[in-house]
């Protein structure tokens, strides 16, 4: 085993092949370590995150290198039969790679059979193996920025299919009409670990998947409740947020969340709300909505303009970080802020909206929970039989960035620091990156004068990802996941931001500068040292 360094609380533990990684995985299943949070297995990898405050780094090392990885006790599931319309774009670029006809590939993929070796990247997505095929797929040089829902893909060693439209950077040879992911379904994900699959060629008739929409369940009514916000304008995107979804990685689900979770527990504190309810989260202002009754309200994150417009036409400019009494009738008026990107509006008591999976943030890339938000729609606001303590003295926990600046963020370099040169890892610090209007809840899009290159060009085997690291596709361009990355990727992580400043990456506005500042080298973790 490799234990190589990811974040503070994250090491990825490296082995020889996908049976050593599943027979860690079920050793570590059956037998729990006591402050391990969470493991993402993947293709030759773990990666685990853990609570410092339970177990030390050398500690969990220690522990994991006993660990027997000759058994593994991974059972085998049911057989599923996927209908494949081979028309993909890479179908004759895979052909030509595999030096042999199309044909044959759509031969040798429809007679093989595959097992599902684990899942990640988005809810419902299965990496696919087979024991016969022999195929090693290189990505693309470049990620798509959209796939659609239904196309299959290789990758390496594996197959796959998007379950939802996303970006990525496998090659895509068919598209099927199969659900991956229902959560109308007991169980949501068509294929599951340890399923074996067949795909059958369905033709190459050009098919569009439709997902079936689910059904919207408007928050509130007239008619249920006697207050609520009536949304008159949600600027560019409004989205309920939590503190996310922890410990759904097995079902290949991110954290998600907001993005400035340091704003969000300020904004629930101001109202007298548990500091983990779900806030509106704001893009660049642009925000309407009239109070139907009395309620108050707080305004957090990204400093923008606030005005109260009452019922008689009467302009009230208001301040951030202070509890805001609205009366019937009044409409809350959000301008565009100078400096950051997300706002967050809580109300006390809170929202009244259905969790999906333990949570109320909607996930961009997993398309989970509750609907972006539009004009017209109506906000239930709760009921509670007790005052809790309202917070007057809640701060921004840091300048905001605005795009006239150069954003200084800390990262740590690993855990494949060791794949780029050291020219690349200097430029990482000195070069300055700008954020690209590709960018969103996923992750920012960098572009630098100069871009990095490798000293290992092979493929990457697939493996996970946390929010903050630093993914270097073969373009040499950065790419820094946010909240809603996805939870595996093929492309080596040169850094990872330091955990503390997540909160200020997720509110850099497009256009704005970054420097990476790094604050600890990477090398292999043995268990008798401690890298606190």
């Amino acid at each position: 085993m490799r234990f190589l360094p990811v974040n503070f609380n994250t090491i990825l533990v490296e082995l020889s092949g996908l049976p050593e990684t599943l027979a860690l995985f079920d050793s570590l299943s059956i037998a729990p370590v006591l402050g391990i949070e969470e493991i993402i297995p993947a293709a030759r990898t773990l990666m685990i995150r853990f609570r410092p405050t339970k177990i030390s780094i050398h500690q969990l090392v220690a522990e994991i290198g006993h660990r027997d990885l000759h058994e593994c006790s991974h059972p085998q599931g049911k057989q599923i039969e996927i209908p494949v319309h081979y028309n993909g774009d890479d179908l004759a670029g895979v052909a030509e790679i595999l030096g042999c006809t199309v044909q044959n590939v759509i031969r040798q993929h429809t007679e093989n059979e595959y097992t599902v070796a684990f899942s990640g990247f988005a809810p419902g997505f299965a990496y696919m193996v087979s024991d016969k095929a022999q195929w090693n797929i290189p990505r693309r040089q470049t990620p798509r920025t959209r796939i659609p829902a239904g196309a299959v893909a290789l990758a390496g060693e594996f197959s796959g299919i998007y379950p939802q439209a996303s970006p990525g950077g496998w090659q895509i040879i068919g598209i099927t009409t199969e659900r991956m992911w229902d959560l109308s379904r007991p169980a949501p994900a068509l294929l599951q670990p340890g399923y074996r699959v067949n795909f059958r060629d369905a033709g190459r008739t050009t098919v569009t998947v439709s997902l079936s929409e689910t059904s919207r369940t408007n928050p509130v009514s007239q008619s249920e409740t006697s207050r609520y916000l009536e949304i008159r304008s949600v600027g560019v995107q409004t989205l309920f947020q939590d503190l996310g979804r922890l410990g759904k990685s097995g079902l290949g689900i991110s954290e998600s969340g907001a993005m400035d979770k340091s704003a969000l527990r300020s904004a629930n504190r101001i109202v007298g709300n548990a500091s983990d309810q779900a806030c509106l989260e704001i893009v660049q202002g642009g925000f309407k909505a009239i109070a139907r009754g009395q309620m108050v309200i707080a305004v957090t994150g990204a400093l923008c303009p606030i005005e109260i417009k009452t019922p008689q036409g009467e302009l009230i400019h208001v301040s951030a970080y202070k509890p805001i009494d609205l009366n019937d009738g009044d409409e809350i008026i959000l301008g565009r802020p100078d400096a950051g990107t997300r706002s967050y509006l809580a109300v006390r008591d809170g929202f009244t909206i259905p969790s999906v999976l333990s949570s109320r943030s909607f996930d961009t890339l997993s398309h989970i929970g509750p609907e972006p938000l539009k004009a017209e729609d109506k906000l239930a606001v709760g009921t509670t039989s007790h005052c809790a303590a309202v917070s007057f003295s809640e701060t921004p926990a840091f300048v905001m960035p605005n795009k006239n600046e150069v954003v200084v963020l800390d990262v740590l370099l690993g855990p494949r620091t060791d794949w780029f040169t050291q020219e690349s890892i200097d430029l990482l610090r000195n070069q300055i990156w700008q954020v690209t209007p590709q960018s969103n809840r996923i992750g920012l899009r960098l572009n630098g004068e100069c871009s990095l290159s490798r000293i290992k060009c092979q493929e990457l085997p697939s493996e996970g990802t946390c929010a903050g690291a630093i993914q270097i596709p073969a373009s040499g361009q950065p790419v820094l996941f946010l909240s809603d990355h996805p939870l595996t990727g093929g492309y080596p992580v040169i850094a990872s931001v330091a955990h503390y400043h997540l909160d200020l990456a997720g509110q850099i506005p497009v256009n704005a500068e970054i420097r990476f500042n790094p604050i600890r080298q990477c090398h292999e973790i043995s268990g008798s040292e401690d890298l606190r």
